[in-house]
């Protein structure tokens, strides 16, 4: 049944595109850049999670020695949706 229109039942179309999903919280770094660090931690998440969906950058920070960066870390929030 649609909540929103009690009178209506959801159809298998409707039901198909329900999905559930699942956010996890995972660290990279790299020594080249920011956009090889997110890629490093995304490309290792996938290895490990199953239908990765997406991710969003949560931090970003570098380390510095003797004034010049040296390793650049992410933090990212990965989504991957559920299996039935």
């Amino acid at each position: 049944m649609d909540m929103l229109h009690p009178q209506r039942s959801l159809n298998e179309e409707d039901k198909m595109a329900t999905s559930i999903a699942r956010v996890t919280t995972i660290s990279a770094r790299s020594d080249v850049g920011f956009d090889d660090a997110v890629k490093a931690g995304v490309e290792r998440a996938a290895q490990t999670l199953r239908n990765v969906s997406g991710a969003w950058v949560k931090e970003q920070k570098v380390e510095l020695v003797d004034g010049k960066v040296t390793q650049y870390h992410v933090v990212l929030e990965v989504t991957f949706v559920l299996e039935d």
